[in-house]
């Protein structure tokens, strides 16, 4: 959330704005997934990881475009890539719920 303030005044109420509403709109969803009935879990993650492939996406263009830095757009695709899989695994888990991630 800390990349809108270094974007360039002209871009800052433009993709500045939309990477933090996107970010805000991938928490909230997360939350509404975690507290969604098993049926529908599936879905609701499936929404999460379209919200986070659009952030990845503006992150991507905001730093194509030169409007953040080399190093911030390199921490947020980190993470990013991090919840990524969080997701990832979270929705793996939820589609074969006999197959858990270790053996035993």
């Amino acid at each position: 959330m800390n990349i809108a303030p270094h974007i360039a005044k002209g871009a800052r109420f433009t993709i500045g704005a939309r990477i933090e509403s996107k970010f805000l709109d991938l928490l909230e969803l997360s939350y509404a997934a975690y507290f969604t009935d098993k049926e529908k879990k599936v879905a609701k993650i499936a929404e999460c990881v379209f919200v986070l492939d659009t952030l990845k996406f503006l992150i991507t263009t905001a730093w194509e475009g030169r409007l953040i830095a080399n190093k911030q757009c390199e921490d947020v695709a980190k993470k990013l890539d991090e919840i990524g899989k969080m997701f990832g695994g979270w929705k793996k888990n939820l589609e074969n719920p006999e197959r858990k991630n270790r053996a035993m």
